[in-house]
């Protein structure tokens, strides 16, 4: 089917910068809107950034001005620049796609919304 995997998360100090990355692949028709969610200890996983095919983006209110999200269409990739991290950005980051893909031996395509396996960011002195 499809798999996305994540990469670039890790321990940054207050302040500091990272930058995630995460590329799907398999049976991909096409792919709408892309994202990036997190989950800290003890919470929901909650929307950081989203992306249209358009390249209309959204973004959670603590991470405006600090975060930017941009995807590349052709590679079926997205990406999150972290800028000015705090610890309270410490989470699971779990890359998102709403995928049309083909079916396994068929050629009828479908919908479905799927995850990366996630990574962690720490951010801590």
């Amino acid at each position: 089917q499809v798999q996305l995997v994540e990469s670039g998360g890790g321990l940054v100090q207050p302040g500091g910068s990272l930058r995630l990355s995460c590329a799907a692949s398999g049976n991909i028709f096409s792919i709408n809107t892309m994202g990036w969610y997190r989950q800290a200890p003890g919470k929901e996983r909650e929307l950081v950034a989203d992306i249209t095919t358009n390249g209309n983006t959204n973004y959670a209110d603590s991470v405006k001005g600090r975060f930017t999200i941009s995807r590349d269409r052709a590679k079926n990739t997205v990406c999150l620049q972290m800028n000015s991290l705090k610890p309270e950005d410490t989470a699971v980051y779990y890359c998102n796609a709403d995928v049309i893909y083909y079916a396994l031996y068929s050629s009828s395509r479908r919908n479905k919304d799927f995850w990366g396996q996630g990574t962690q960011v720490t951010v801590s002195s």
